[in-house]
């Protein structure tokens, strides 16, 4: 059974997320505030975590950076914070996935679903050397990257960028992560750098560069690849 720990303040969004939760199969641990989460969670070790970002005792992100310092079960953050700035300072702490409320509990539970598989695909595969889309394949090992049966010529930098995105499926990498990563801490705010790269890229991989398919922004927070 998947262990959920469900750290919320509002006693009526506890309820409704543990009887939907409860009714598909999933095993839920509630906690009211962060300091009875990070207790749960060591003592309980959840699948996934769903975590309001304003709790009583303290901020949500330092929740995620205080379960970051030892586990990394996917941390899904709900919260009524609509700034992307506050988006991003959870992500960038640790977090796997954001809904701001309110929201609907079928795409929470779509979102979890998708929360659960990442780590499940994780742990079976810990060497997938090929990802393959209806459009392109991407050779982790051989480093190439193929399309209509040729292969693409990609600059370092375009798959480096790439691979990071690749193997992180259905995960939100963070426009200041993705900078750091491929062009170091320094370029942490040239955002231009990545809308020019990945434009790069969607012009080569996907069938309609303005409409993709695979590799999506999520505006003023990053961007995510769907398998």
């Amino acid at each position: 059974m998947t262990r959920v720990l469900v750290v919320e303040d509002d006693p009526q969004l506890v309820r409704a997320l543990v009887i939907n939760m409860q009714a598909r199969q999933y095993g839920v641990d509630a906690a009211p505030d962060g300091a009875t989460a990070l207790r749960l969670a060591a003592a309980r070790q959840p699948d996934v975590v769903v975590l309001d970002l304003g709790l009583p005792d303290m901020d949500g992100v330092d929740v995620i950076k205080a379960l970051r310092g030892w586990t990394r079960v996917p941390i899904l953050v709900l919260s009524a914070r609509r700034a992307s700035e506050e988006k991003v300072a959870a992500l960038d702490a640790g977090a796997d996935d954001y809904i701001t409320k309110p929201f609907s509990m079928d795409e929470l539970l779509a979102r979890l679903r998708a929360a659960v598989r990442r780590t499940e695909t994780s742990a079976l595969v810990p060497e997938t050397t090929v990802v393959t889309t209806d459009e392109f394949t991407v050779d982790l090992l051989a480093k190439k990257a193929r399309r209509g049966g040729r292969d693409v010529r990609l600059t370092p930098t375009e798959w480096h960028l790439l691979e990071i995105l690749v193997t992180n499926p259905g995960r939100l990498i963070t426009q200041k992560q993705l900078l750091q990563e491929v062009w170091g801490a320094s370029q942490s705010n040239k955002t231009n750098y990545l809308r020019v790269y990945m434009a790069q890229l969607r012009r080569k991989l996907e069938a309609d560069p303005s409409h993709p398919r695979y590799l999506i922004t999520e505006p003023g927070m990053g961007y995510r690849f769907e398998g």
